[in-house]
């Protein structure tokens, strides 16, 4: 049996967001043919096929818990655990690829991660962080997560990694500053990226930070100057944009999206996320 070197991971945590993996497992088939793990929780298994009829897609049960948000959560921090790559590419499965992104997995030799900056990169400003309106660095600083002024928030859309002592400590570490991100939601949301960006910042992996072609979110587009061709769409509850859907239509994705009105939970008034 061949041992794969490399290959792609998701998260589906919950049929709310089994439409969305149905079209990023069609648009990684349609440029990649490298494997693809789905930590799996909460979907029905006669609904297993459906994903599997993609090929090289390995389910994998992903951390159960009641609140579907710490579940998603959860499986993140079992990313570097759960992938049996020695590089991978992980992506939310909101996300749509427009063309091929071998040269992230080219780029994987020369370092140990690569990420992509938020659309609030600066710590600093993160507000998307807190429950309450104070000043944010030092209130980050406080439930202890080592953080400084120049810290980065990175978006946890798209996170690539090799199997590396340093991404072990680094992914160790987010477990860590994520539990301190969980017993203090009187004033933090349930977000990984504080204690993502605090595992960097501690563990000081090699890395290197990738163009927002590579994680590029339509809805706020106006927040990018670029001028390159757009890679890897992150289509963000409730927005999917034309063009994104377009890349992955097939008889099975328009018979998915026309039963998911039907029998999926509705999200935010599909059909099919609004655009």
């Amino acid at each position: 049996m061949t041992v794969e070197t490399k290959g792609f991971i998701t998260i589906l945590t919950g049929l709310y967001s089994f439409q969305d993996c149905i079209h990023f497992l069609a648009s990684i088939r349609k440029f990649h043919q490298e494997p693809i793990i789905i930590l799996i929780d909460r979907v029905p298994q006669i609904l297993y096929p459906l994903l599997q009829v993609f090929g090289k897609v390995i389910l994998k049960p992903a951390p159960s818990h009641e609140n579907p948000v710490l579940a998603s959560r959860q499986a993140k921090l079992a990313l570097y655990r759960e992938s049996s790559f020695d590089k991978t590419i992980y992506m939310d499965c909101d996300i749509c690829l427009l063309s091929p992104i071998d040269e992230v997995f080219d780029y994987l030799d020369e370092v140990d991660l690569l990420v992509t900056e938020d659309v609030q990169p600066a710590i600093a400003k993160a507000a998307n962080l807190l429950r309450i309106k104070q000043d944010i660095l030092s209130t980050l600083q406080s439930v202890g997560l080592p953080l400084n002024e120049n810290s980065i928030q990175y978006n946890g859309g798209f996170i690539a990694f090799t199997k590396s002592s340093k991404n072990c400590e680094v992914f160790q570490s987010f477990k860590k500053y994520f539990e301190i991100v969980v017993v203090n939601q009187n004033v933090l949301l349930l977000k990984d990226q504080g204690a993502f960006a605090a595992a960097v910042e501690f563990v000081q992996p090699k890395m290197t930070t990738l163009s927002p072609v590579y994680n590029y979110l339509d809805k706020w587009k106006d927040a990018y100057a670029i001028d390159k061709p757009i890679k890897v769409m992150h289509c963000t509850y409730p927005y999917r944009p034309q063009y994104a859907k377009n890349v992955t239509r097939s008889l099975l994705t328009r018979i998915v999206d026309r039963t998911a009105k039907i029998f999926l939970p509705n999200q935010l008034n599909n059909p099919w996320r609004l655009k």
